[in-house]
């Protein structure tokens, strides 16, 4: 029997997928039904999502593609027309599906559909990150909603899903937004804390953190008529950007350590000019 609602969990080599899949057993919306992508897990990770699969209405195993394709082959063969896309190591308090279907029935603006979130680590709560949400306009210069949120499957298929080819790893979901968003339509915030994001070292979002402002570009090459259209505020952002790290640069030379080993290293330097000083020139 079709549900209204699939919950789509991707995972790679992730043993935390049990508490993710028990947790979306968990949501107070009855019609759903859970869909489990294995990309290309090891065995510790296939036990894990075994032993919950009586939890699982859908298993797909493939070999390992990438977050993109394994959420889109999820959402393939989803029969709900709203998908809340579910990453193995977050969850989402119970509630939260049954509050934000009703928003989509409100609005029919609304394309997307997030909250605010607690993230943590092992060793706590870090902070509440509050999304911007908004329109397209919102979405240009960074992500204004969470990775993890909700959309209507009917609105997936009209921009043709998450992107699969260009090198974006980590920001799947900022593209994929914008294309939702392009042809109209809000991302609507949930004023409550319904999401919790785990903070890992090992984490997608660490590993290409040195490597945002090349995702950022690719991004933009890839959308150029509406970055065309919103110039001035590209240049705007651009130069912050710059301005951002030069403030970081900037707090790096004030720090105790930086100045310690200048002072160290100072010898070595004059040292290095003398002797280019005192090498006869031909």
């Amino acid at each position: 029997m079709d549900k209204a609602l699939s919950i789509i969990i991707a995972c790679y080599n992730d043993i935390d997928v049990r508490k993710a899949v028990e947790a979306a057993s968990f949501q107070t919306y009855v019609s759903k039904e859970i869909i489990v992508v294995d990309d290309g897990s090891n065995e510790a990770t296939k036990e894990v999502i075994a032993s919950v699969k009586d939890k699982i209405d859908i298993l797909i195993e493939q070999k390992n593609s990438g977050q993109s394709i394994a959420r889109n082959n999820g959402i393939k063969k989803a029969t709900g027309n709203y998908i809340l896309n579910w990453d193995s190591d977050d969850y989402f308090e119970p509630e939260f599906s049954e509050k934000a279907i009703p928003k989509f029935q409100e609005d029919e603006a609304i394309k997307i559909v997030t909250c605010k979130a607690r993230r943590f680590d092992k060793k706590g709560t870090i902070d509440i990150f509050t999304p911007r949400g908004g329109k397209l306009e919102d979405f240009l210069f960074r992500n204004s909603a969470l990775g993890s949120a909700m959309f209507k499957k009917t609105d997936w298929e009209a921009c043709g899903g998450y992107e699969e080819n260009l090198p974006i790893l980590g920001f799947e979901d900022w593209e994929f937004y914008i294309q939702l968003l392009k042809s109209g339509g809000y991302a609507y915030v949930i004023p409550e804390i319904l999401f919790h994001y785990q903070v890992r070292p090992d984490s997608t979002t660490a590993q290409i953190k040195s490597l945002k402002q090349e995702k950022y570009k690719h991004i933009i090459l890839k959308h150029p008529e509406i970055y065309k259209a919103n110039f001035v505020g590209l240049i705007d952002d651009l130069f912050k950007r710059i301005e951002q790290k030069d403030r970081e640069q900037l707090k790096i030379y004030k720090t105790k350590e930086w100045k310690a080993g200048k002072f160290l290293l100072s010898p070595f330097r004059f040292l290095k000019v003398l002797k280019q000083n005192l090498v006869p020139k031909k």
